[in-house]
């Protein structure tokens, strides 16, 4: 069972993975991470490593052939990135969205706690600069895809098997929703 999470920014996707990946015993693959690690290693913040990327394909590129591989030699675990629904097709793909500003303000509130480790900018003193940075991210990675993969749309519900509109969910209840679905729907399949 490979379960592939996508989403907005700040829809729960690294929560929901975590969750998933513990429920069900599955190992757990964050592809944001090596973003947020690959842009620090430039000295650059998570905004700025993207907006790099928009002409210099290598760490797409590198985070996509890593991604590939792993569906292609890995099996029983769930991968947390945009493009994992496209690198590993025959992974159960799942799409929770959010509304931008509630999105920004969840990420608005984890900044307060985990600045460090999301690499975000450091001006991102009000909940409106983060919702542009957000804005901002969301308008680079559909360019980028676009550009180097021809995905017209990531964020499109066709791509995704179920799709979970989270912006007026609480964590707990998103977490709820998308295990009971997995179990109902790609687990049940497997007996």
């Amino acid at each position: 069972m490979i379960i592939s999470i996508s989403g907005k920014p700040g829809s729960g996707k690294s929560s929901v993975a975590q969750a998933i990946a513990e429920h069900f015993g599955l190992e757990r693959f964050y592809m944001g991470q090596l973003w947020r690690e690959k842009s620090r290693e430039k000295g650059l913040t998570l905004l700025e490593g993207e907006i790099q990327g928009e002409s210099d394909e290598t760490v797409d590129k590198e985070i996509d052939e890593y991604q590939r591989k792993l569906g292609q030699t890995r099996d029983n675990f769930v991968i947390e990135g945009r493009t994992s629904f496209y690198f590993i097709p025959h992974s159960y793909k799942i799409y929770l969205d959010v509304d931008v500003k509630e999105g920004a303000k969840r990420i608005w509130h984890d900044l307060k706690v985990n600045k460090h480790e999301r690499n975000e900018d450091k001006d991102l003193d009000t909940i409106e600069k983060v919702e542009l940075s957000v804005r901002r991210r969301i308008q680079s990675y559909a360019l980028r895809y676009k550009k180097f993969y021809n995905i017209q749309n990531a964020d499109d519900p066709k791509h995704y098997d179920y799709v979970l509109d989270t912006t007026r969910l609480g964590k707990e209840e998103v977490i709820r929703q998308v295990i009971e679905h997995i179990q109902n729907n790609v687990v049940r399949d497997k007996k």
